[in-house]
């Protein structure tokens, strides 16, 4: 596998740990979790995987800004406010609708870190793609040299994060002698599951990784996951993935942003047996989803890979996400 520039952010390696209580609880195989919500960057989750090679990007090619959006209780825009102050680069954040009057913790955090606000003044999320690139557009003209990144560091640089993770886990499972039947995910903006196909493609492993759709329809996360994850694996002169290799669930329940009866059960089972905190609308509907999984088959062990959402597990109010 090729290595790219890496900007060092995350306490890496994070645990893998057996949650027994909770797999007695659900009657399930046994059920490892990887713990990335302990990343130990702000509270990125998993960000801060993503931002490494996103910023160590942005600094090669001699930008001197970063633009991304989301909505005003996205983690990815808190979290890339405060890589680009570690990194020395400006951050111009584009949040859809119209600034909050009491604006959420992770948006505090991220004004706090010296990021410019801009509003879309549309409660579209998808108002924000275009606003980036005007944005960038108008700084650029302005003698900026700014980096546009998507919504939830979506592009195959920020795959990267994962497709190297997943070498990370598998010495983790080698020194436990586990083999895992698959990996469980939550997908939203569908980086995080490319890049954990692109990893395993690229080690040789047999597990499978399925990705909980948290977000979006899932033939749009399938178009989508096989486009970054394709983007990646050039980058990284690995394997290619196909069509057969993105598996993904629908977990959205009412809709996206909206906890789901399913999902609340879980962050309280999951709190009530391992102490684990799951924020309502990512990583619990892709918990959720466990035991569909396991009474369609999955009979080995599993590894759930719990990618953060510490702040809406702690303040579970308003729309969060990308």
């Amino acid at each position: 596998m090729r290595e790219l520039p890496r900007f060092p952010l995350a306490a890496l390696p994070t645990p893998l740990t057996r949650a027994r209580r909770l797999e007695l609880a659900l009657q399930c195989p046994p059920l490892y979790v990887k713990r990335d919500d302990l990343t130990g960057f702000a509270v990125a989750g998993n960000k801060a995987r993503k931002l490494e090679f996103l910023l160590a990007d942005a600094r090669v090619r001699g930008c001197d800004a970063v633009v991304t959006g989301g909505g005003p209780s996205s983690n990815h825009v808190a979290a890339t406010a405060v890589a680009a102050r570690v990194a020395n680069l400006s951050c111009h954040l584009i949040l859809y609708g119209a600034a909050p009057e009491d604006p959420p913790a992770v948006l505090a955090l991220a004004e706090r870190s010296g990021a410019t606000l801009h509003y879309t003044g549309s409660l579209d999320r998808a108002s924000v793609d275009p606003a980036l690139d005007e944005l960038a557009q108008k700084l650029a003209a302005d003698g900026g040299r700014p980096y546009v990144v998507p919504r939830g560091g979506a592009t195959p640089v920020g795959s990267v994060g994962y497709a190297a993770a997943v070498s990370e886990l598998a010495a983790q499972l080698d020194e436990l002698n586990i083999r895992p039947e698959a990996l469980l995910v939550a997908t939203g903006s569908c980086g995080t599951q490319a890049g954990l196909i692109v990893g395993t493609l690229a080690g040789g492993h047999r597990w499978r990784v399925i990705g909980a759709s948290v977000s979006r329809p899932v033939e749009e996360c399938r178009i989508r996951t096989l486009e970054l994850g394709r983007g990646c694996a050039a980058l990284l002169d690995t394997p290619v993935p196909d069509v057969d290799d993105i598996e993904i669930c629908d977990a959205r329940g009412p809709g996206f942003g909206l906890p789901s009866p399913a999902a609340s059960q879980m962050a309280d089972l999951a709190a009530a047996c391992e102490g684990l905190l799951l924020d309502p609308v990512y990583t619990a509907k892709a918990l959720a989803e466990l035991p569909a999984l396991v009474a369609a088959g999955l009979s080995q062990p599993i590894v759930w890979w719990h990618t953060g959402g510490l702040p809406a597990a702690l303040f579970p109010s308003g729309e969060i996400g990308s």
